[in-house]
């Protein structure tokens, strides 16, 4: 299995755009030379050495996906929920995972990375190619990778010439449209320019209004440049936006089993992402460098306790700029090849999260709690509205240095790896609240006089800041033989600490709390820093190729020893954030298995089956010992299962009829650290028929078709409980048309 030299620096040496895979167009101009599609950094013997999961375009449209969020389940051991906003893009991976915060899976699109997983769920125009590897990749990729990285190509401008229309109705009032031209001016220039429009009325009625409360409307655009002035080299840069409008979340009690509640709730987004990769290659040695910058405003509005009383409300703006540069190069020699380079990143986060506390929230949570405990003293607010505020300023910026090495004797293939990654994370922060309450003396006749008005004003200020280090090794060894070829890797994962802004307004309240004599529970220091995650990856896997490349069977065993891992927790009593906590240690054992059966030129098969067990080996929150216990939110079985037929023998005035049909499947999933909640198993069917000709194809689809019924998440707010429902059953048909 080993590549000469010639392929190996041609693999990396092309431009993005020309390593990407060909257009199912019949009418590109030239293809500069057949590639695999593969991300950036990771060269061909590599790849046979990782747990990966391939798309191409065609299988991408099939299937339906046309953003990062619609990849759950197809992965073994990959799960994506939907958690009813774009903001919460969670991904759950051998065990791994967190529901806010930073991610285990990073994302490029282009070889351009996003940091932020709030910005992961956005549409995509002409996929060329998807790649979803699992397994850490930190000594590549760096912070937020220990779960894996998922690589995704649009079209190339060099490779595709011509309009490409789409328009889209389903159930819901859904209407989907895009259009993108594709230009090459010559063999070394070429320029792309696609955008799209989405609209939803919603699935879910809330319950107290009698409206639909999860419309949406989106849209996006995407300018693409590739240009090779030479055989050596290559300059390609991707510009991006994406807007973002959404209404609230379909958040159901599970008291009333309804979704009711009387306040707004929202998610508006705005993100902008530019790209520019250059790469020259010499005769031994090549050179890139990825430079991104991004920026993401948004906006989200909660009615917190979702429920038709008045509790309190919350709204959360942000501002964000980040900036990444990552050069590295890439060279062989014989039987020896390595790679490495240096990352770095600054990132500066604006936000604005106030809590506003309604008549509800303010005489069931602070004035009756208050005089349960001194009757004889009641207290009654100033105002039956009051706002907790909270500011922030948040900074991080990290620089680490890579490399890996890289050695073939034989068949055998050795590889380490070794990234230096160093972090720094500061946060600003102001909380203010000016407010007040007057207590009253109870006389013995039941007759009450004011006693004393209490002032609230509150302007605290402070700053915080941590420091991480810390170094990731990787080892890998393979033996390369046809038609199978094991591998074992050994690689150290890692997510850097950070802070619980969401908790602020805890605080805040359990201070004013304290005003009125009650002890508070919570201080900074115990609920707003957390502590980096580490984990310990073993695999042993394999890659075979039967009945001459028709038939590929991977599979794997994995053992991931995690330090410090990440949750996200509730906190006990009436508070109404969320906080992420570190766990003492978790252990994931699990196993995966895909096939993919091209049985004719008219019938493929995939399937894959994903099994973890993760549970937590020491975690004690000084309450409860979840000793034993499964890690929450990740799913213990994932299986996908698809077929996709040409019917060819109903082929009519050259427009073929096929049928695709898929089965996704998970759980049981846990919602909480003592395990009493569930989701248990479920599976979702989909499926379509296409009729496609030279230059158009529709595509009549239905997903969810037997209307399943089951929750994504389930969490508690001031001691309710609610569960998001996953959609219903969805329908519609898309055209697509080639100019």
């Amino acid at each position: 299995m080993r590549k000469p030299l010639a392929i190996l620096l041609a693999a990396i040496a092309v431009p993005a755009a020309a390593s990407e895979a060909p257009s199912d167009s019949a009418r590109a101009p030239h293809r500069l030379r057949p590639l695999e599609v593969l991300g950036v950094k990771q060269s061909p013997e590599a790849m046979s050495a990782e747990a990966v999961t391939r798309l191409t375009g065609a299988e991408a449209r099939a299937a339906g996906i046309e953003s990062p969020h619609s990849l759950g389940e197809i992965a073994p051991n990959f799960y994506m929920p939907d958690y009813g906003s774009r903001m919460t893009s969670s991904i759950y991976v051998r065990g791994l995972g967190a529901r806010i915060d930073q991610p285990v899976v990073g994302l490029t699109v282009d070889n351009v990375p996003f940091l932020n997983k709030d910005a992961y769920d956005f549409d995509i125009a002409d996929i060329a190619s998807i790649e979803i590897l699992r397994g850490a990749q930190a000594v590549l990729n760096g912070r937020n990778t220990m779960g894996g990285q998922i690589n995704i190509r649009t079209l190339s401008p060099l490779d595709t010439r011509g309009v490409r229309l789409s328009a889209g109705y389903g159930n819901g009032n859904t209407v989907t449209a895009s259009a993108a031209v594709y230009h090459p001016f010559s063999r070394s220039l070429g320029m792309s320019v696609s955008g799209q429009f989405r609209h939803t009325d919603g699935f879910f009625r809330n319950g107290y209004t009698g409206k639909l409360l999860d419309d949406e409307n989106s849209g996006s655009a995407r300018w693409k440049t590739a240009w090779r002035p030479s055989e050596a080299l290559s300059v390609t840069n991707t510009a991006s936006v994406a807007l973002s409008r959404q209404g609230g979340y379909p958040y159901e009690s599970v008291a009333t089993g309804t979704i009711a509640y009387n306040d707004t709730c929202s998610y508006r987004r705005t993100l902008f992402a530019d790209g520019l990769t250059v790469a020259w290659a010499g005769k031994r040695v090549v050179v890139r460098s990825v430079n991104s910058v991004h920026y993401l405003a948004d906006d989200m509005r909660l009615d917190q306790d979702f429920l038709t009383d008045d509790y309190f409300t919350q709204r959360q703006k942000r501002r964000e700029w980040t900036w990444t540069e990552d050069l590295f190069t890439r060279g062989s020699r014989g039987n020896y090849g390595w790679l490495g380079g240096v990352f770095a990143f600054y990132k500066s986060t604006s936000m604005q999260a106030p809590v506003t506390f309604r008549d509800d929230g303010i005489s069931r949570l602070i004035e009756s709690h208050r005089n349960d405990v001194n009757p004889d003293y009641p207290i009654s607010w100033d105002s039956r509205s009051f706002t907790l505020g909270s500011d922030f300023d948040l900074r991080a910026g990290g620089i680490a240095f890579y490399h890996e090495s890289t050695y073939t004797l034989g068949r055998w293939r050795f590889e380490a790896g070794l990234r230096l990654d160093y972090e720094h994370a500061a946060l600003d922060y102001v909380s203010h609240c000016n407010t007040g309450f007057t207590t009253w003396q109870v006389h013995p006749d039941g007759t009450r006089t004011k006693f004393m008005h209490t002032p609230v004003v509150i302007n605290d200020g402070g700053g915080l800041s941590q420091h991480f280090l810390e170094f990731l090794p990787k080892v890998t060894v393979a033996y390369d033989y046809e038609p199978f070829a094991p591998y074992f890797n050994f690689s150290k994962g890692y997510k850097a600490g950070g802070y619980n802004t969401q908790m602020f307004s805890d605080v805040l309240q359990q201070r004013i709390m304290s005003e009125m004599g009650i002890a508070s529970p919570y201080t900074l220091e115990q609920i707003v820093a957390y502590r980096p995650e580490r984990s310990f990856n073993y695999e042993l896997g394999f890659h075979s190729s039967l009945a001459s490349g028709a038939l590929a069977i991977d599979g794997a065993l994995f053992a991931i020893d995690c330090r410090n891992q990440q949750l996200t927790t509730f906190p006990a009593g009436t508070t109404t954030g969320r906080v992420m906590t570190n766990a003492g240690r978790t252990r994931s054992l699990g196993a995966e298995l895909t096939a993919q059966w091209t049985a004719t030129s008219d019938l493929h098969l995939r399937l894959s089956y994903g099994y973890t067990n993760a549970t937590f080996r020491r975690y004690n929150d000084g309450r409860a010992d979840y000793r034993g216990k499964r890690v929450p939110y990740a799913p213990a079985n994932t299986v996908y299962a698809s077929a996709s037929y040409r019917i060819t023998p109903l082929e009519f005035l050259g427009v073929t009829p096929a049928v695709d049909a898929s089965v996704r499947c998970a759980g049981p999933i846990y919602w909480d650290e003592a395990n009493i909640y569930r989701q248990p198993f479920y599976a979702v069917a989909d499926a379509s028929l296409r009729f496609a000709a030279e230059h158009w194809s529709l595509r009549l689809w239905c997903d969810n078709i037997t209307g399943t019924r089951y929750s994504t998440f389930r969490f508690v707010s001031i001691g309710n409980t609610f569960l998001q429902r996953a959609r219903p059953r969805t329908f519609g048909a898309t055209i697509r048309v080639r100019l």
